[in-house]
């Protein structure tokens, strides 16, 4: 079985459709190791809404694993990596959209950007990852737009009324205006990431630092700080002026404006929030600190 957490996390955003996947998980992984060649080795630690485990190759070279209910999302996932191809991201080196199977290259030593002390250096850093992500569209691409991924606001907005608790007052509001204000006046699109945060870059040997977990999303490229702005917030009372700083980092590095980084950092962090409420019906820490650094976004 692929875990209980996994497992209710799973039913829990998937519904009946997410119990039938773990149920079916045991051959499902069979078929894939069988049809791949795959020895499967110890799963990682780290619980999302996928499978993600280490596995030998035939030939006795290292891969990772992924499984997940086929969705939407991994068919974007597939398809990014394929754009991507190596570069600046982690290398697909297969991929079956029917069961949502992704075969990846492993990094190592795989280390998270998370782990730098120097915030102002794993920015930099993520900006690179960024440059080197960032993809022309292809014709008939079936990624998802800025208008598309924001529809939750609309969700949200349609089932509370005028009670978007647990938003503070005018808070919701501002984020919906300001996401409407920055969708009609975009730049043109690329394609990228999409959820590009200091776990979703890793080192590695092949170049030093790579992205994962691509969501594949067409937007301008400065929606792409949102999730570098909303994650690895630390102490709360800081919260705004490390938002700021990143953002005056990534500015400088991407030649984007920074007051649009920091407006698109602020209706993200209220759709992220909103999003957790989706999934889980509450918020988590972690949502309770994005919360607050909307808060403290608005009023800066």
């Amino acid at each position: 079985m692929p875990g209980s957490e996994l497992a209710t996390k799973l039913i829990g955003a998937h519904g009946e459709r997410g119990a039938a996947w773990v149920a079916a998980f045991p051959e499902t992984l069979r078929r894939i190791c069988e049809r791949w060649v795959l020895r499967p080795g110890d799963r990682y630690a780290y619980v999302g809404y996928a499978w993600v485990a280490r596995v030998t190759l035939a030939d006795g070279s290292p891969a990772v694993l992924k499984l997940a209910p086929p969705s939407d999302e991994t068919a974007c996932e597939i398809q990014a990596l394929r754009l991507y191809d190596g570069r600046g991201a982690v290398r697909l080196l297969d991929a079956d959209p029917a069961v949502a199977a992704l075969l990846l290259e492993r990094l190592e030593p795989g280390t998270p950007l998370a782990t730098l002390d120097d915030d102002a250096l794993a920015t930099r850093i993520a900006a690179g990852v960024m440059r080197e992500t960032w993809r022309p569209l292809p014709p008939g691409h079936g990624f998802p737009t800025l208008e598309r991924r924001g529809a939750a606001l609309g969700r949200f907005r349609a089932a509370r009324g005028h009670d978007t608790t647990p938003f503070p007052p005018g808070l919701f509001a501002a984020a919906e205006a300001t996401y409407a204000r920055l969708c009609a006046s975009a730049a043109p699109p690329v394609l990228l990431h999409g959820d590009l945060h200091h776990w979703n870059i890793l080192s590695a040997e092949r170049q030093p630092w790579l992205a994962i977990d691509p969501k594949g999303l067409a937007g301008e490229p400065a929606f792409e700080a949102g999730a570098l702005l909303r994650n690895r917030i630390g102490p709360l009372a800081a919260a705004r002026q490390r938002a700021e700083a990143r953002a005056t980092i990534l500015a400088a590095e991407l030649g984007l404006d920074r007051g649009r980084i920091l407006d698109w950092a602020f209706a993200q962090a209220v759709l992220s929030v909103t999003w957790s409420l989706e999934d889980e019906g509450t918020l988590d820490p972690h949502a309770r600190e994005v919360l607050a650094l909307a808060a403290a976004l608005l009023d800066s």
